[in-house]
């Protein structure tokens, strides 16, 4: 059902937001962008107002990109086999090239010019421009999918000091010239780290850490590092959200403030986390 909203009460809503919109003014925000909210035509254009939005009210944005869907999409393309090893992906040479064009490429650019054509500026960069992403084999096994040895966050802060929103694909490098495919999750845990970031968002195909895995209304809505562990112990946290949670955690050692799961298939998901009592998503914070 749609209602239209009467004037004063588009006046309530923008009150409601100026708390918030003072607290991240002139802070970082780094989002996590993929899964479903990446296929979706009509999320993907709500993802980019979202973060328009938030950009002219003066908060520093950095989106960080996957692009799963779309590797295996180019990989069927080509005529390509996918092979995993212990539920990864292996990358050989001419995987990584894929993942290089795709991301790099095709997903990245477009990425920049849906923000652009929203109203805000960016530009798009991967883990290779400026060293951004320093890497290393992670398992002989999987062959170019990598481990990060060190962020040299410059180029980020660079664009944002120029009033830019930087668009990351997780690609590394090594120094010898080998390029790496990066796991987008731990690749924004450690740019956020970098950064020091105010707060992580992780836009997931989920509402965030469900007690009862099959009824949302079981959300957990704040959970610290510390307690983690004991959901680890009772099967709460499982499956997928595993590595998901480690990377939450990882953020958080590396110096982020905190960071949200949240899902990303919920429309203007951003802007209820960060303007709104409401929030969404699970917040996974120290102590």
């Amino acid at each position: 059902m749609h209602t239209e909203l009467t004037n004063i009460e588009r006046a309530e809503i923008l009150t409601e937001a100026l708390p918030y919109i003072k607290r991240y003014t002139g802070k970082t925000v780094v989002v996590k962008y993929g899964g479903n909210a990446m296929i979706n035509e009509e999320l993907k254009q709500q993802v980019m107002e979202d973060i328009v939005l938030l950009w002219l009210i003066g908060i520093k944005v950095v989106l960080v990109h996957g692009g799963g869907p779309e590797i295996n999409e180019m990989m069927q393309k080509l005529g390509k086999e996918a092979v995993f090893v212990d539920g990864l992906r292996v990358t050989d040479k001419d995987t990584v090239d894929i993942v290089q064009m795709v991301l790099a490429g095709k997903v990245n650019k477009t990425l920049v010019n849906l923000l652009e054509k929203k109203g805000g500026k960016a530009i798009g960069i991967s883990g290779m421009d400026g060293r951004l992403i320093e890497a290393e084999i992670k398992d002989e096994r999987l062959g170019y999918v990598g481990n990060i040895k060190k962020i040299n966050i410059a180029p980020v802060t660079d664009l944002l000091q120029k009033g830019y929103i930087p668009v990351i694909s997780t690609l590394g490098c090594d120094r010898e010239g080998n390029t790496y495919n990066i796991n987008g999750d731990t690749a924004a845990a450690h740019i956020a780290g970098a950064l020091e970031a105010e707060r992580l968002i992780m836009m997931t195909d989920i509402a965030g850490i469900l007690r009862d895995k099959d009824d949302p209304s079981t959300l957990i809505t704040e959970v610290k590092v510390s307690e983690a562990k004991s959901l680890y112990d009772e099967g709460v946290i499982s499956g997928g959200m595993i590595p998901k949670v480690e990377c939450c955690i990882e953020a958080i050692e590396h110096g982020v403030n905190n960071v949200i799961i949240m899902d990303g298939r919920v429309p203007h998901s951003i802007l209820m986390e960060l303007l709104t009592d409401e929030g969404a998503g699970t917040m996974v914070m120290p102590g």
